[in-house]
């Protein structure tokens, strides 16, 4: 949990911020000029807390820390580190794969509150800097962030952390060749969860927020 979820907070946190600045920096400056600064906070929301923030954070955290997981078995198993674990009658899931996979689906989703706060955080520095004042923002953001939109979204961060685990795990239980092995699964198991996270968020997107 430390490692997939406090490890990776900064870099969320970032990630976020800086992407909510650079959305409030197109799109404020366009409800400012056709005068419809009264939806940018909701708008900003809503966007964030059910695509941005989830998606995201998914990425950033596969990028970290599936990765992290695709290397630490793969070596284990170019090692034979997860056979002595058979010889020793351990199951290696049970042993190596189900506390990481309990990991990422607990904490993934605190990480994505904290990812939305912040991507609202980093569009409100800019929605003040092209004039839109803080109560404004405030109050459209309370008009127009419901609770389904946000438990949508933090949902979708459940899917996520079992993807990023099971496939990380998964890439580095069936590594061999040594360390360019370890190598191979490691990117693939990056490029992997990022592409299911990509069809799992649209997925998601079209059955949660189907109404």
């Amino acid at each position: 949990m430390a490692i997939a979820g406090a490890d990776s907070l900064p870099i969320v946190t970032v990630t976020l911020f800086l992407v909510g600045m650079a959305w409030g920096w197109h799109t404020a400056e366009y409800m400012v000029r056709f005068g419809a600064t009264s939806y940018f906070g909701g708008a900003t929301a809503v966007a964030i807390a059910r695509e941005l923030g989830p998606a995201l954070c998914g990425v950033v955290v596969a990028a970290r820390v599936g990765s992290a997981f695709a290397a630490e078995l793969g070596t284990m198993s170019v090692t034979e580190q997860v056979d002595a674990l058979r010889a020793l009658a351990v199951n290696p899931v049970h042993h190596l794969v189900v506390p990481r996979l309990i990991a990422c689906v607990v904490m993934l989703p605190i990480l994505t509150v904290i990812a939305i706060a912040s991507g609202l955080v980093g569009a409100f520095a800019l929605a003040v800097y092209h004039g839109i004042s803080p109560g404004e923002y405030i109050a459209s953001i309370q008009q127009w962030l419901t609770p389904h939109n946000l438990l949508g979204g933090v949902g979708k961060a459940f899917a996520f952390g079992f993807i990023i685990s099971l496939v990380g795990c998964r890439q580095g239980l069936r590594t061999s060749g040594g360390a360019a092995g370890v190598g191979r699964a490691t990117i693939s198991a990056v490029v992997l969860s990022i592409v299911l996270i990509y069809a799992a968020n649209l997925l998601l997107t079209a059955t949660i927020f189907r109404y």
